[in-house]
């Protein structure tokens, strides 16, 4: 058996290694590392995938959340609703920018805002919404839009989980993730489904003016070289890191299905293991499976050190909800004030999940799980 990995992009690479080197080669023979032809045709690519008018590479996904804020002209002390179980990027542009985040839980089954929470925190000041579409599935965008354009509120959405990923209304359209909102940010961090390799972003949508405004921030709020029309930043993609999405980007779909493959499998192997949840589906959203994270009801660190033990890695994402987090306090949320998020905080523990999982590691990982249940079992005389 291959070692077992959180993400094994080695062995990815293997695979379509004459391809990606044939790219590289030709960015290097070209000179052209900043803006040169293969971000224009990523971003062209990348629409044409998503279907929509729009997308602006940018340097990293971080950089594409606050230059979507930036690109809205919000005031310092306006309101960002978000949530706090997510990674801190989503909620550390808002305080960059000297906004004020407003927390609303998330529901316990899927992770994603809990949507009917939302208009009990709207205010005068609220402005804009960043849902998180956490793990590989979208939020419910249909009812969030709904809240939205009846309080006037400017919608980002947070897909760097979630790329791929397709959402359903009520009516059976279908859209993709990220660009359902007036504008969706993404990430092209390594590790992700659609993964470079170095850093990486994207900004997304369908509306004319916005994206000529996040085109303008991107390039130190110039539309015209040495002439500055707004306040701006330095994020771009380069063109290295764009010809290798160009590549990997023909095989986005397929990896997604690998990765659902493997999420069966898990399914199959941990459905009825006592104390274990595995991932709840929304009836409205495909799921990506970025990660493939489970809840254990007790005893969660300990089943990360058992596993381990075996060679198994996990990850616990995220350990602390940003609202308790230290540099989040000055907003003066305290304990118990979203206990969904404290809750699962303390169960969620996220398993191997990429595209060269095969069923020999998920029998080993699944066994593992199994031995440990039944030995928490014996010693503690409770079901975990």
């Amino acid at each position: 058996m291959r070692k077992i990995q959180m993400v094994d992009l080695t062995t990815q690479y293997e695979k379509i290694r004459g391809e990606i080197n044939t790219e590289v080669q030709q960015v290097i023979d070209s000179t052209q590392f900043i803006n040169g032809t293969p971000t224009k045709n990523f971003a062209k690519n990348l629409q044409d995938y998503l279907q929509v008018k729009h997308v602006i590479p940018c340097a990293n996904g971080t950089d594409a959340l606050q230059i979507a804020l930036m690109a809205n002209n919000l005031n310092e002390s306006d309101e960002v609703i978000t949530i706090p179980f997510t990674f801190v990027a989503t909620v550390e542009v808002v305080a960059l920018l000297k906004l004020k985040p407003i927390f609303i839980d998330v529901d316990p089954d899927t992770f994603n805002i809990d949507v009917d929470k939302i208009e009990e925190k709207i205010t005068a000041r609220t402005k804009a919404i960043i849902p998180v579409h956490l793990f590989g599935q979208s939020a419910d965008m249909e009812k969030m839009m709904r809240i939205a354009e009846k309080n006037n509120l400017l919608v980002i959405e947070d897909t760097a989980q979630a790329i791929g990923c397709d959402y359903t209304f009520s009516d059976g359209r279908k859209q993709k993730a990220g660009t359902i909102g007036h504008i969706g940010t993404t990430s092209f961090y390594p590790t992700k489904n659609l993964g470079a390799y170095g850093d990486g972003g994207a900004l997304v949508t369908n509306d004319d003016v916005l994206a000529n405004k996040i085109k303008i921030i991107c390039d130190h709020g110039s539309a015209k070289k040495y002439y500055y029309d707004s306040i701006g930043v330095n994020s771009r993609l380069d063109s290295m890191q764009a010809a290798i999405l160009n590549v990997k980007l023909k095989y986005l779909n397929t990896y997604n299905e690998k990765r659902n493959a493997a999420a069966s499998m898990y399914d199959e192997r941990l459905k009825n293991m006592p104390g274990i949840t595995i991932p709840k589906r929304n009836n409205n959203s495909t799921h990506v499976f970025h990660q493939y994270t489970i809840k254990v009801e007790t005893g969660r660190d300990e089943l990360k050190d058992f596993l381990q033990s075996k060679g198994i890695p996990s990850m616990i994402y995220y350990p602390v909800p940003l609202h308790l987090s230290a540099a989040y306090k000055i907003y003066g949320y305290n304990d118990g004030d979203f206990p969904v998020s404290e809750k699962i905080a303390g169960q969620v523990l996220s398993l191997p999940m990429h595209t060269e999982l095969d069923e020999e590691q998920i029998d080993f990982i699944c066994e593992a799980i199994k031995e440990f249940v039944g030995e928490h079992v014996i010693i503690s005389g409770e079901i975990i």
